[in-house]
């Protein structure tokens, strides 16, 4: 989850557990560091091949814009099939239309209502309790 505000945060973390997906979370505040963690060490990608990913992302954040962010995803061969569901306050339609052409899966406006977004996640065939998380070593 790409989010800057803790309490969206919360609120987000919460519909997923009260829908009953006990997966890991994890909460990025700014884009640096989620694609950090996305492209890894060597800034491939390759790290996430083979991997069941469903990347959250806010456009709005302080380091960069979650389009940019989005962009990079959908260009990179291991990270492009990832689902993407954009969580924002942004409600223009141009700003909707352009993360779908980029690759966004879901879009949804907050505040987050617990039953849209449930249905977004069913919307995507990826109900978190069925995703493969790699093993820790």
């Amino acid at each position: 989850m790409i989010e800057d505000d803790e309490g969206h945060a919360t609120l987000i973390e919460r519909n997923i557990r009260r829908a009953g997906v006990n997966n890991p979370v994890m909460p990025f505040r700014d884009g640096s560091a989620a694609l950090e963690y996305l492209f890894g060490p060597d800034g491939s990608g390759s790290v996430h091949a083979g991997t069941s990913l469903l990347i959250l992302l806010d456009l709005n954040l302080p380091d960069m814009t979650g389009v940019d962010i989005l962009a990079k995803i959908k260009a990179n061969p291991h990270l492009k099939r990832a689902p993407v569901v954009v969580l924002t306050t942004t409600d223009d339609q141009r700003e909707i239309q352009r993360c779908y052409d980029l690759g966004a899966n879901v879009y949804i406006t907050k505040p987050v209502d617990y039953e849209g977004f449930a249905n977004a996640i069913r919307q995507l065939g990826l109900f978190f309790a069925v995703m493969q998380v790699p093993a820790a070593e």
